[in-house]
């Protein structure tokens, strides 16, 4: 019987366009609502250019943390894809309720480290005096929300298993637009600024998760949640850390060479600071688009593997890199063509909105690179092989980035000579991939994956 959202069978790139555009869609807006934060400090605060630089400085430990809820989720969505393809329901639904305990248990871990590291982490950014306190204000209070967007995350991750990305986009929709609305009532009327933009997204947050809750108690099969089965099965468990883990230690190893770089922007003074806040948004978009079809790939060979439909496996790989280039390469250089009014929408400084249009000159073209990493660790991930991604991205990107930070930019100190590490680092990890998904795909598409056995 074909059940509503099947990916293991119908026309692949509709179904691949209708499943990522709906992702790309969310990630978007969530980072259009996040973005506010920014918009919103940089226009209304009373020392707005401070409080758009302290808010900047986070973004790089902010998008870390963001990185370890997805990655983790990776589990969810993986294990639970498979079992749904394979038509193991039972099983589907203990790995639904494991990942949700796990959620809980993995955002408090991660709410009490950030409350502990976020001065030193803003220290050893080398974060300038005038606004590290105003920045670390606001990564605390941020921090608190960790809970949310764990349980955000794995929520979305199972019901995206299951092939349903258009309810993410709503209840993202109805919180990130909570969120603008409290960014205004806290910065222009009641005067918190900095504290009130991060207020403002830990409330959104909790709605968020508290929306996708909702929808969960209400699904029919085997992804609806019921309370009284919320425990963790041991076996499902390890299944889930085998994937997630890795994932997450890959966006971590991303993440960490992003703050490594922007301990060398931090460097070059509070414009540059600001400016490429500006440059880092735009890159986020593009990135979002470029992430939802590595998604795709790796929820649609999760659930064709676990019915060992292996040749819908490999052609849901070319068509999501086929797809990724062509609207990820257009959007960015699009985002390129528009860059100055683009940076004038967070500030009003000329100067600031020139340096933010200097980085997205030298990044977004080359991102055409990094579609390469998100196709091939996500078709990896879904036949069940998430180390190698893992330990390529670890050498061919934070090996990278930290090698050039501390020899290559010492000998050009310059806004543009840090920015080109980004697509050398990309090159140097795609070509990697390539690499290894030649090497192992024959052993990958004929074999039972690890990381599934006992379940």
């Amino acid at each position: 019987m074909k059940r509503k959202n099947d990916l293991r069978q119908g026309v692949l790139w509709k179904q691949i366009l209708l499943f990522a555009l709906p992702i790309a869609a969310t990630s978007m807006l969530q980072q259009l609502f996040n973005s506010a934060d920014v918009a919103v400090v940089g226009r209304f605060s009373a020392h707005r250019e401070l409080a758009l630089a302290a808010v900047g400085s986070t973004t790089s430990i902010v998008n870390l943390y963001i990185t370890i809820f997805t990655g983790l989720a990776v589990g969810a969505n993986v294990v639970v894809a498979r079992l749904i393809g394979a038509e193991e329901e039972e099983k589907a639904q203990r790995a639904v309720h494991t990942a949700l305990v796990l959620s809980v248990i993995f955002g408090f871990a991660m709410m009490g480290i950030g409350e502990c590291m976020a001065g030193p982490l803003l220290e050893w950014m080398d974060t300038p005096e005038d606004i590290i306190g105003l920045a670390k204000q606001y990564l605390q209070i941020f921090l608190l929300g960790a809970v949310f967007q764990m349980v955000y995350n794995f929520e979305a991750a199972i019901l995206r298993a299951n092939g349903d990305t258009r309810r993410p986009l709503t209840c993202l929709a109805f919180s990130g637009a909570l969120n603008v609305v409290l960014n205004l009532i806290f910065v222009i009327f009641c005067g918190l600024e900095v504290a009130g933009v991060a207020l403002a997204t830990v409330i959104a947050d909790g709605v968020g998760a508290g929306l996708l809750w909702y929808y969960l108690r209400r699904e029919t099969g085997p992804i609806r949640v019921e309370p009284a089965l919320l425990r963790m099965d041991r076996k499902l468990l390890g299944n889930l850390l085998y994937i997630g883990v890795p994932a997450a230690i890959q966006g971590m190893m991303f993440n960490i060479a992003n703050v490594i770089i922007q301990s060398g922007i931090n460097r070059l003074g509070s414009q540059v600071v600001a400016a490429s806040t500006i440059g880092v948004t735009a890159e986020i978009f593009v990135y979002y688009l470029i992430n939802s079809f590595g998604q795709a790939s790796m929820t649609f060979t999760s659930q064709n593997y676990g019915a060992g439909n292996l040749h819908r496996c490999r052609s849901a790989t070319r068509w999501c890199s086929l797809l990724e280039i062509l609207s990820s390469e257009a959007f960015a250089l699009l985002l390129v063509a528009f860059g100055l009014p683009f940076a004038a929408l967070y500030t009003p400084e000329h100067a600031i909105a020139l340096l933010a249009v200097t980085r997205m000159t030298w990044v977004l073209p080359f991102e055409i690179f990094n579609t390469i990493i998100e196709i091939l660790s996500g078709t990896l991930r879904g036949l069940g092989y998430s180390f190698v991604p893992t330990i390529l991205c670890a050498v061919f990107v934070c090996g990278l980035r930290i090698v050039w930070v501390a020899f290559v930019f010492p000998l050009m100190p310059t806004f543009q000579g840090l920015l080109l590490v980004y697509p050398a680092s990309w090159v140097a990890a795609g070509a990697a991939l390539i690499v290894a998904y030649w090497v192992l795909k024959k052993r990958m598409l004929t074999e039972k994956a690890p990381g599934m056995e006992g379940a």
